[in-house]
């Protein structure tokens, strides 16, 4: 399993469960010094506009601090655009599988993967369920389907009950996949979701099996790991017992300060996989 941390770029978002920041030089400057392997990236564009990340001064900036870059947030497209692939209007769902569609193009150069996660909508607890679950899974085949050209999953993120009415555990999570017409979408399970809605991490770990393409680790308060009270030895355990191999990226509340949050992080991945 390999370590992975979280630099947020939307304005819009400070104060959420991202660890880093301070722009994209130094946050990759300052996850390379810790030790890290690879950075998870929130962004607000990736079609060319004013807040587009630079595509080659990324790839050098990653390169000069020996970093991958695991993957790409989709969820500036809610936050900054509302935009929901779940949305009732045809037109709407269209723009937001276009715009998934730019972070699965973009990420896709760095062998990265993009991750639905808010933009599945719907929060609310209004509506008609079974047709947003469907608009969904269009939206997920869709997506799926063409991250394929560069040899890359989608990643799907199941939210707690508080977030999202879709899926909210890993079985619910694992159904849905199991029934799309593409094998090209896997899993992100994130321990504070997780912790809400699971009555066993490592049980339903398991029962992700396969389907588990990603993982958010953090805490049961959503602060960096060890400054809650969830139980890792158990975690760790299941994910080794599927076969895991991938990351275990850090996205939580930059408590006490994201640097403080990072280190902490950092010392818990060295100390629950021996590294």
């Amino acid at each position: 399993m390999k370590s992975c941390i979280t630099i947020s770029l939307v304005e819009e978002a400070r104060g959420g469960p991202f660890v880093l920041w301070d722009g994209l030089e130094k946050s990759i400057a300052f996850a390379a010094e810790l030790g890290y392997d690879a950075v998870e990236i929130f962004a607000a564009d990736f079609a060319g506009g004013p807040e587009s990340i630079d595509a080659a001064a990324l790839k050098s900036m990653l390169d000069n601090a020996g970093l991958k870059c695991a993957a790409f947030g989709t969820g500036a497209g809610w936050v900054k655009h509302k935009l929901q692939l779940a949305d009732p209007d045809a037109g709407r769902r269209s723009t937001a599988r276009d715009f998934v569609r730019t972070i699965i193009d973009f990420a896709g150069q760095f062998g990265a993967s993009a991750i639905i996660g808010s933009m599945q909508g719907p929060s609310g607890h209004t509506g008609d369920l079974e047709t947003a679950r469907g608009y969904l899974c269009e939206a997920l085949q869709d997506g799926g389907a063409h991250a394929v050209q560069y040899g890359v999953p989608l990643i799907y993120e199941p939210l707690n009950r508080y977030e999202t009415r879709q899926c909210c555990t890993v079985a619910q999570g694992v159904s849905m996949l199991e029934s799309l017409a593409t094998d090209n979408v896997r899993l992100l399970c994130d321990l504070f979701h997780m912790n809400i809605e699971e009555s066993s991490i490592a049980d339903a770990l398991i029962t992700g099996g396969k389907h588990v393409g990603h993982i958010h680790f953090v805490d049961s308060n959503r602060r960096p790991v060890g400054l809650g009270h969830m139980q890792f030895g158990p975690i760790i355990a299941a994910l080794r017992k599927i076969g895991y191999d991938g990351y275990l990226c850090a996205e939580a509340f930059p408590f006490p300060d994201p640097h403080e949050a990072a280190r902490q992080t950092m010392r818990a991945y060295r100390y629950w996989t021996g590294t």
